[in-house]
């Protein structure tokens, strides 16, 4: 069974599927869930739909792509998981695969009522980033909420810095999320405290109690491996 709150280790697997296999895909996902969950050292998991990258809105989700991610009581539990059958199922079906091992680094809030990456402490990373956002907006907020999404989609693909971002959700409305990875974290608090279309949308949201729940996360990125649209997203970096 899950032990929530204790985590050494997060990993993110993406699996791109062909168009052929997408109903195959929806199956596995309602099927994987509860198994994933119950994978010995498994602290939290979530497996999820994902938008197209660089995309968050309603209509930009990609069918053929989706994304694991798995909190850790242990990195020796995240490398026996790399041989389960489930994980098996899924790279056998895909076109295309990434994997990334992350560290937590700094987490507030909670997704689905879970203390998700556990209570780092903030130690510090110098290397490339990865960040986490979940919210489950309020029915009266979603209006405002997907009012914000352009201004801030145009000004997050022209940071600098940033590698890959894309949209992540359980359900196509009302709980969103991001994944994003980042050079370092100067870039990503560049984008999420000074860059003035995200740091209008806080106040707002603060000021509106869009949120329900929410969470930030934001995580050392040890290792990663293979490809997401056809490229490695940490090429390039020193």
């Amino acid at each position: 069974m899950p032990e929530f709150g204790r985590v050494d280790v997060v990993t993110t697997h993406v699996w791109r599927v062909p168009t052929r296999r997408v109903p195959r895909a929806l199956v596995a996902v309602a099927a994987d869930r509860r198994r994933i969950r119950r994978t010995p050292g498994v602290s939290f998991a979530k497996l999820l739909g994902t938008s197209r990258s660089g995309r968050f809105g309603v209509r930009d989700a990609d069918a053929t792509r989706w994304m694991l991610i798995t909190s850790w009581v242990n990195a020796d539990a995240a490398h026996r998981f790399d041989h389960s059958s489930v994980l098996s199922a899924w790279t056998r079906g895909a076109e295309e695969t990434w994997k990334a091992t992350l560290r937590p680094l700094a987490a507030r809030g909670h997704w689905s009522r879970h203390v998700a990456f556990g209570s780092p402490a903030g130690c510090p990373w110098a290397g490339p980033v990865a960040a986490i956002t979940r919210g489950r907006i309020r029915l009266s907020q979603l209006p405002a909420f997907w009012r914000s999404v352009a201004a801030i989609n145009a000004d997050l693909v022209e940071r600098d810095g940033l590698c890959i971002a894309f949209g992540i959700g359980e359900a196509p409305i009302g709980v969103q999320g991001t994944f994003s990875l980042w050079r370092d974290s100067a870039a990503l608090t560049g984008f999420a405290y000074q860059g003035t279309p995200h740091r209008t949308v806080i106040g707002e949201a603060a000021q509106r109690d869009w949120f329900a729940e929410a969470l930030f996360a934001r995580f050392a990125v040890l290792h990663t491996a293979g490809t997401i649209d056809g490229g490695d997203p940490m090429a390039g970096l020193p």
